[in-house]
């Protein structure tokens, strides 16, 4: 069975820096879009960062030029570099992975577990 594990979230005080990791696990056959999304409380899920097979990357406006998404395809693994963190960054951060695997025989969405993220001002 297919598993997304998240790790690197925690506390830090405004300006500091996280970095998130997600690996799956289980028989991969192939990866498609991976992103980190995050919810807030009372908020709905947002899109953060995705990135490609190919490295192609998009950003939410609110973390461009602060955050850095990146894979490593032969670890099966995303991250995500969060720079000068502000308290409004505060959330429950979950990472997705278009994953085609044997038993679906199809690309199928997949999501981690969630890991809090707290800026503290």
């Amino acid at each position: 069975q297919v598993q997304l594990v998240e790790s690197g979230g925690g506390l830090v005080q405004a300006g500091g820096s996280l970095r998130l990791s997600c690996a799956a696990s289980g028989v991969v056959i192939n990866i498609n879009t991976m992103g980190w999304y995050r919810q807030a409380p009372g908020k709905q899920r947002e899109l953060v960062a995705t990135i490609t097979s190919g490295g192609s990357t998009n950003y939410a406006d609110s973390v461009k030029g602060r955050f850095t998404i990146s894979r490593d395809n032969a670890k099966n693994t995303v991250y995500l570099q969060m720079n000068s963190l502000k308290p409004e960054d505060t959330a429950v951060y979950y990472c997705n992975a278009e994953i085609y695997t044997l038993g679906r025989r199809a690309f199928v969405d997949y999501w981690g577990q969630g890991t809090q993220v707290t800026a503290s001002s």
